[in-house]
């Protein structure tokens, strides 16, 4: 009879464990399986989440940066003038009509020395002088159209904004001299009689070309 009650529970344990499915009996020698529910609330992390190493997930995280990332404007250049600067019979230039607003201040700036004496360092110590060399000159109006902060020599300009000519402003710099075309218009303090606008053209042999950016 001693041996008939501890044979009992034993027997029970096995007949409780034919009624759990198959599935469950298989996990953890026996143990049920974590529900969908017990998972979602904390339970063992389902296959793929385990199988997901550091590395995946950065480069998950990455992708998601990327396809994130605010895409720049494109800011269209301004169209180049369909006609050049006028030089008037005051020796002051009239912008071109549809001359973007900095090129305007430009020349408005330049207007204002055009017809001052040349006069070597002038326009380096402040802005406002009575006198301009060559690189005093060009930087005073490209300051103007707030195209230039601090003052530059003629050699310091050979390294200004980008290369090449400009649509609208195109510098020529070397060592020891400066102008520049603006609209069509030179910008010059030689040949100025007494503007320093001019119509002539000249030779860009032996001068570094460069244009303030987008211009």
């Amino acid at each position: 009879m001693s041996q008939l009650v501890r044979i009992r529970p034993l027997l029970l344990a096995v007949a409780l464990l034919a009624l759990l499915p198959p599935a469950a009996r298989a996990i953890n020698g026996g143990a049920a399986a974590p529900s969908p529910s017990a998972r979602a609330s904390g339970g063992a992390a389902p296959a793929a989440a385990i199988r997901r190493t550091p590395r995946a997930r950065r480069r998950a995280r990455a992708r998601t940066r990327t396809r994130r990332a605010p895409v720049k404007p494109v800011v269209a250049a301004p169209a180049p003038p369909t006609a050049p600067a006028t030089l008037l019979p005051d020796g002051t230039a009239a912008a071109p009509s549809g001359a973007p607003a900095v090129v305007a201040a430009v020349i408005a700036a330049g207007n204002r020395i055009a017809s001052l004496p040349y006069r070597w360092g002038g326009g380096h110590a402040s802005w406002e002088d009575t006198g301009y060399d060559c690189s005093g000159s060009v930087g005073y109006a490209l300051h103007g159209g707030g195209l230039l902060d601090v003052t530059m020599t003629s050699g310091e300009m050979a390294s200004y904004g980008d290369p090449g000519p400009g649509a609208w402003i195109t510098l020529y710099a070397n060592a020891d001299h400066v102008y520049m075309v603006v609209a069509g218009l030179r910008f010059d303090t030689s040949g100025a009689s007494p503007s320093r606008w001019q119509t002539a053209p000249r030779s860009a042999s032996g001068f570094t070309v460069r244009h303030p950016p987008g211009l």
